[in-house]
């Protein structure tokens, strides 16, 4: 439910956290401004790149106190990445916010990855694919070149063991769930073939965004609902790093798994360094403390202007896979019926809400809050993937219009009052509570025009900004949420937190929903959608569902941000953005930026080859059904995100 926590952020991203909210993933990538500041902007950013330095000196050690050992040891190639998202889980059961999904990418493989230079389908723990003429039965044939970091063998009964514990757990289906809810059977006839059959055709067959885990460590789990995988180092995997250690709210360390099929990582240790204010994160960098710094989910434009004329330091711009919204609470229900928190029964009127989205400026918030780095918001998946991204016509569009919306709000039956008040037929004022995330500068910004334009039309806001937003969100219990995912190349799982199916089942449990909607049409298109193999057609219906999410008013979708982000020459010499001619490099569909990073000290000879040549190489004999390779691009978040 967030841009942060996918349940990204993060919720959420991809489910739960907020960034599900997260949503938290998710989702799941940060969001950074592009292009340069204006003379103020930049002035501003020489100031809050002063303040920062200021404060630093206290935050860079209390961050290193927390990561125990100086990451400079002796020796050692270390990459320190420097997060304002801190890990809600380590257990891929559960995780959804986007530090957490970006993590899991590093621990374990997936059946199948994309590659970096343009997001199509390469293999992974899977070497080729293939499905029935029905569509209803694929068979994986996995590589036998991969091996878990405690020595055993990864096989296909890994991946099997992890589909079907997802299939008949609740607590192993929380952040993923939605992936298998259409499986009928998943087999392991031998250690290199899987097989999965389906109730129906399912289009997301190549883009399953679940990470394998290694059956003989995880069979010895008792409730997954409450095991986060975090007591234990260090954890066995097979990805491109190995999880070492771990401190909540702190730091993440790794070390390169020098087995890893693909290749070794250049770096021999990556940490995952958590900083609650963003300036101090910008110093550190500054400072050398670390060698990258994500926002969050992006660099503000003041600081991305501060970091571009110094030495040693480099600013990535790229069109953002974020998209930034607020949600609306629809009257939180659970699937049993049963309501969920206390959202304003006058968000249940569509009039209310489309005047709060008639009543939000997106222009001014890309040019006052973004200062030109993002995009002004339409529909729900960012123009950066072109097929799915839906624009309102003119007739549908909800355009700026504060005297329509006050006109809306009056047909509505809110009305103001002698103290200009709108007040209901009970007389009680319109007071809306908006959750946001305290560690993002662009919630509190945006927070407050909210303040400004809605109480021209006679609506108290109240801004209820946190630390985690996770459990108000999850427990209903606000009117309206700042939200934002990492949106995948396939959007299936971003579509399907919106489903009724993704509500928790009751109140006690967790779903994957991002905000509780539950509409009938959006769920028919959603059905039809995920069974059609057509790709023309496919993203035909994607873009209904975003229609329909339009009209509902209980998305409203106000930018899409770029990615911004920032890292030293000096400590990294080369890193692989995703896509490769102009993209993100943290919050990747993969683990190509930390797996493909050369130390700046580098002669390029040891550790892993080239991204580059590898995928090259892996694209030949990749086994698919005609024209599948391209339809089936990727996967969610962010998720989420992630919400991611």
């Amino acid at each position: 439910m967030s841009t942060q926590d996918q349940h990204g952020s993060g919720r959420h991203g991809a489910r739960p956290t907020r960034t599900r909210l997260l949503a938290t993933a998710g989702a799941a990538a940060l969001l950074l401004a592009s292009g340069l500041a204006a003379p103020a902007a930049a002035s501003a950013a020489q100031q809050a790149g002063a303040a920062a330095s200021a404060r630093a000196g206290d935050a860079g050690r209390a961050a290193r106190a927390a990561g125990g050992a100086d990451d400079k040891q002796a020796g050692k190639k270390v990459l320190t990445v420097a997060v304002a998202q801190s890990v809600d889980s380590l257990s891929p059961f559960l995780a959804v916010r986007l530090v957490s999904t970006s993590i899991h990418r590093l621990m374990y493989e997936y059946l199948t990855s994309y590659d970096p230079k343009d997001n199509h389908v390469i293999p992974g723990l899977a070497t080729k694919w293939q499905s029935s003429p029905d569509k209803l039965t694929w068979t994986y044939t996995i590589r036998t070149d991969s091996k878990w970091s405690d020595g055993q063998q990864a096989t296909a009964e890994d991946a099997a063991w992890t589909f079907n514990k997802m299939m008949t757990d609740d607590g192993a289906a929380t952040a993923n769930g939605s992936f298998v809810t259409n499986f009928a059977e998943v087999t392991a006839p031998s250690p290199t073939q899987l097989v999965i059959r389906l109730k129906k055709p399912q289009a997301t067959m190549t883009a399953l965004d679940v990470p394998i885990v290694p059956q003989h460590v995880w069979e010895k789990v008792g409730d997954l609902s409450k095991f986060n995988n975090d007591k234990t180092f260090p954890i066995v995997g097979n990805g491109p790093f190995v999880l070492t250690d771990y401190k909540p709210d702190s730091y993440v360390r790794l070390k390169a798994n020098k087995d890893f099929w693909r290749g070794a990582p250049k770096f021999d240790e990556l940490v995952f360094r958590y900083y609650k204010d963003q300036d101090a994160a910008v110093a550190a960098l500054r400072k050398g403390e670390v060698s990258f710094v994500a926002g969050s989910p992006s660099l503000t434009p003041a600081q991305a202007a501060s970091l571009k004329g110094d030495k040693d330091i480099h600013v990535n711009d790229a069109p953002g896979r974020r998209f930034y919204a607020l949600a609306t609470n629809p009257g939180a229900r659970a699937k049993d019926g049963t309501k969920i928190g206390d959202g304003d029964p006058s968000l249940l009127d569509e009039r209310v809400r489309h005047a709060l989205f008639m009543a939000v400026d997106r222009k001014a918030i890309v040019d006052k809050v973004f200062q030109g780095h993002a995009v002004e918001g339409q529909g729900y998946i960012p123009p950066r993937f072109s097929q799915y991204f839906y624009k309102p016509t003119a007739a549908q569009e909800l355009a700026y219009d504060p005297a329509k919306a006050g006109q809306l709000l009056d047909q509505a039956g809110y009305k103001k009052n002698a103290d200009g008040k709108r007040v209901g037929k009970d007389g009680r004022p319109l007071n809306y509570r908006v959750l946001c995330h305290a560690t993002d500068p662009n919630d509190k910004a945006v927070g407050k025009y909210l303040q400004e334009w809605w109480g021209k039309l006679g609506i108290g806001v109240t801004l209820n900004c946190l630390d985690n937003v996770t459990d108000p969100w999850l427990a209903g219990k606000f009117d309206l949420a700042f939200d934002g995912w990492s949106v995948n190349p396939d959007p299936d799982f971003v579509m399907s937190i919106h489903t009724c199916a993704a509500r928790p089942q009751t109140p006690k449990d967790t779903g994957a929903t991002d905000d509780f909607i539950c509409d009938k049409t959006y769920d028919e298109l959603y059905a039809r959608q995920l069974a059609e193999y057509d790709p023309a057609k496919r993203a035909d219906l994607v873009r209904q569902m975003e229609s329909r999410l339009y009209d509902l008013g209980y998305m409203n979708v106000m930018a899409y941000p770029n990615a911004v982000e920032a890292y030293r020459t000096d400590q990294i010499k080369s890193i692989t953005t995703m896509p490769s001619a102009a993209g993100n490099i943290y919050g990747q569909d993969g683990y190509w930026s930390w797996w493909s990073a050369v130390p700046a000290d580098s002669d390029g000879s040891s550790g892993g080859s080239s991204s580059t040549g590898v995928v090259i190489g892996i694209v030949v004999g990749v086994v698919v059904i005609a024209g599948l390779a391209v339809l089936f691009a990727v996967r969610r978040r962010a998720t989420a995100e992630d919400r991611e």
